[in-house]
């Protein structure tokens, strides 16, 4: 049985006095999650903070990416595994679609980001996801299966099964738009198989998120269906009563 993870994607927001407030909401309220696992993704320059107000609460911490570089050195504006784990982070995402097109990721830059997360005890959240003209031309699932393969050629056996894959539609993130139930279940069942073909059992305790415009309103009918299991969430997450909404419909 796969427990539901909802992880909160802060991107670049937040400040010391509004991250105190939200996370505060959500602590008071943590008894009502007890069946979801909760993390929390801030900016860099909050984990310290979000280290302090998380530590001895139900909820985790992580990091929104992190470096190709397996050591520390002389690489400006990167962030190392070894100094994520210092502020004891659990989680990162690596290959969201906004670092795949601003800062033109690749399918193998994100795998490798993926095996560095886990070879560190840290657990990736590989995102995967297509355009808009992408799903037009029906090329969903060849994007999908090109972003997972990378992953799934470069990482061990044993290692496919500390792997999370969110599925991020691309035209639906940030645009009020949601991809519909069946268009999700589809792509979250073919990106279980993909991974099954490999390793069955992997792919039966494998967390496949769902992320794209998931607020209060959709969730409990995304929570529902048989293949997500959670949501990566973005605006909705610096919201206390949206996020906290979005958690219940996972339980």
């Amino acid at each position: 049985m796969r427990k539901k993870l909802v992880a909160g994607n802060w991107k670049m927001n937040g400040s010391l006095t509004e991250n105190t407030a939200l996370i505060n909401s959500l602590t008071r309220q943590q008894s009502r999650f007890k069946t979801v696992q909760v993390a929390l993704i801030p900016p860099f320059p909050y984990l310290f903070q979000a280290q302090q107000l998380l530590t001895s609460t139900n909820l985790s911490w992580g990091a929104q990416d992190i470096s190709t570089e397996p050591q520390v050195g002389a690489f400006t504006g990167e962030v190392s595994a070894s100094m994520l784990l210092d502020f004891a982070c659990q989680y990162v995402i690596v290959g969201h679609s906004e670092r795949r097109q601003r800062h033109h990721e690749t399918d193998q830059e994100v795998a490798t980001k993926a095996k560095i997360a886990i070879e560190n005890g840290l657990k990736p959240i590989i995102c995967v996801g297509e355009s808009l003209v992408e799903r037009e031309k029906g090329e969903t699932l060849s994007v999908l299966y090109r972003q997972t393969d990378a992953v799934l050629n470069t990482l061990s056996l044993p290692q496919l099964q500390h792997v999370i894959l969110a599925y991020e539609p691309i035209w639906a993130i940030g645009t009020g738009k949601s991809a519909t139930a069946q268009q999700v279940q589809e792509v979250h069942q073919a990106l279980r198989q993909r991974v099954a073909a490999m390793d069955w059992v992997a792919a039966q305790g494998l967390n496949i998120l769902y992320g794209g415009s998931v607020k209060p309103a959709n969730a409990l009918e995304l929570m529902s269906l048989p293949d997500v299991d959670g949501a990566l969430v973005g605006g909705a997450s610096l919201v206390a009563e949206d996020f906290i909404a979005i958690i219940e419909a996972a339980a």
